[in-house]
């Protein structure tokens, strides 16, 4: 970014892409994981309705927690500050409660959380199919990276925002 803010920050492939298109491709999935509760296809006839419904529910959990967290934040996105052409003061997103003079709500990184979510799918997996777990979490770690660059690109959040989504969403999963 730059005084002027950031320049791809409504560059098509970033926004339009891997923004908008990333996160209905992401509830298209959560769709398909809660019709394979009861229409199981591939790795997931390992696990029985019980093991996939948990999956499934700790997978919203997690977009729930990072909600949660999202909506007390008082921080704002690097494109809010002053720095990048915003009106708000940097303040670190552990100030709970400091105001920065911008929006706020940009901790943590709700867009990396739409690929994240999906990490319960290797703790559910890695006892019946563990070369599948390894593949489902490098493919989640891969997805949730590329979505959290996306909006680090366009200026809406710091690579520490999508590094804190990622453990908050692993603490999660691994209850």
């Amino acid at each position: 970014g730059s005084p002027a803010g950031f320049a791809l920050r409504d560059h098509w492939f970033w926004s339009t892409v891997l923004h908008e298109g990333a996160r209905r491709v992401a509830w298209a999935l959560q769709l398909v994981l809660l019709l394979a509760i009861w229409w199981p296809f591939g790795v997931l006839r390992r696990l029985s309705r019980r093991e996939r419904a948990g999956m499934f529910v700790t997978a919203m959990l997690i977009l729930l927690v990072i909600s949660g967290f999202k909506t007390i934040d008082t921080t704002s996105c690097p494109w809010d500050l002053a720095e990048f052409g915003g009106q708000a003061s940097y303040v670190s997103h552990w100030s709970w409660g400091v105001r920065d003079g911008g929006a706020g709500h940009c901790f943590p990184a709700g867009h990396a959380s739409a690929a994240f979510c999906f990490l319960p799918g290797y703790f559910w997996l890695r006892r019946t199919a563990p070369r599948h777990a390894r593949l489902w979490l490098a493919a989640t770690l891969i997805a949730a990276m590329t979505l959290g660059l996306a909006q680090q690109v366009r200026g809406a959040h710091y690579l520490s925002h999508t590094l804190w989504t990622g453990w908050i969403s692993w603490a999660v999963a691994s209850l």
